[in-house]
């Protein structure tokens, strides 16, 4: 990572960070301060909230207003702070199961009030942290520590699950497409209105070592293997897309935001 990316966005008192060696989670925390800095905004207008989980200990690194809350609530508390200062940029840094597990609720509800909130769901197919219990992204028939035998369960497409709640930019991208990362951040940052992109992690310590996917450079290269941008996606037959996960922008539209709507409330109040 650049020096002037880490001395300029970084607590470096708090370096080096704690994530394992080859965790994705350092490369996506390096591409949402890559994403602010091409943004030109204020730092003193940016909060960014996160959860509990490996992802969310992005917060206790990045030198910004931020504010580390308790498992599942990051959307709630950052819905919180966007209500009592809609002028903030307001980003959530959360993990797949910290988002879409105990914090499914907030997530479905905040796409579909479409506050402008930017979501960052760092997606390594496990909950890491806690010891390497299956997640509702764990893909069907990998083995976690809570399911030894092959997790049975159909797992979440996070994307599709936020567009079908009303989410107005949607978008993922992998450790591995980084440059394509940083891209899709900045775009969801300038979106007016709940966006969420995912992030697809790698994790060698738990995931990687329990479903037997090698070491970190092996998952990485997974990604850069299966992943299939959206626009080569589509022009090819669904048979050629069988094993593969698609990349990109999914979704991109202009709805009214939910802090100016509740404006409008209190400003009309009394004039009827």
């Amino acid at each position: 990572m650049p020096s002037a990316i880490v001395n300029e966005y970084f607590r470096t008192k708090k370096l080096p960070q704690i994530w394992c060696p080859g965790c994705g989670h350092g490369i996506i925390t390096r591409a949402i301060t890559v994403a602010l800095d091409k943004s030109n905004l204020n730092r003193d207008k940016i909060c960014i909230v996160s959860g509990i989980g490996c992802s969310s200990r992005a917060t206790g690194y990045l030198d910004f207003d931020t504010l580390h809350t308790t498992h599942g609530r990051a959307i709630a508390f950052a819905t919180g702070i966007k209500l009592a200062k809609p002028e903030l940029t307001v980003i959530v840094i959360t993990g797949d199961g910290d988002c879409t597990a105990i914090g499914g609720n907030h997530l479905i509800h905040a796409c579909r009030r479409n506050i402008d909130i930017t979501a960052i769901v760092f997606n390594n197919n496990i909950y890491g942290m806690t010891g390497g219990q299956y997640s509702p992204t764990t893909p069907k028939y990998d083995k976690g520590t809570t399911a030894p035998y092959g997790n049975i369960d159909k797992s979440f497409d996070i994307p599709g699950l936020a567009a079908a709640a009303g989410a107005t930019y949607v978008a993922r991208a992998t450790a591995y497409h980084a440059n394509l990362l940083i891209s899709l951040i900045q775009k969801g940052i300038n979106n007016k209105g709940f966006s969420l992109i995912e992030a697809i992690s790698d994790c060698p310590t738990y995931y990687g070592r329990k479903n037997k996917k090698g070491d970190a450079v092996d998952m990485l290269e997974w990604q850069k293997k299966y992943a299939i941008n959206v626009t080569a996606a589509s022009k090819m037959p669904p048979e050629s897309l069988k094993g593969k996960f698609i990349i990109g922008e999914f979704k991109n539209t202009t709805e009214p935001e939910y802090t100016d709507e509740y404006q409008k409330i209190i400003d009309n109040i009394g004039k009827e």
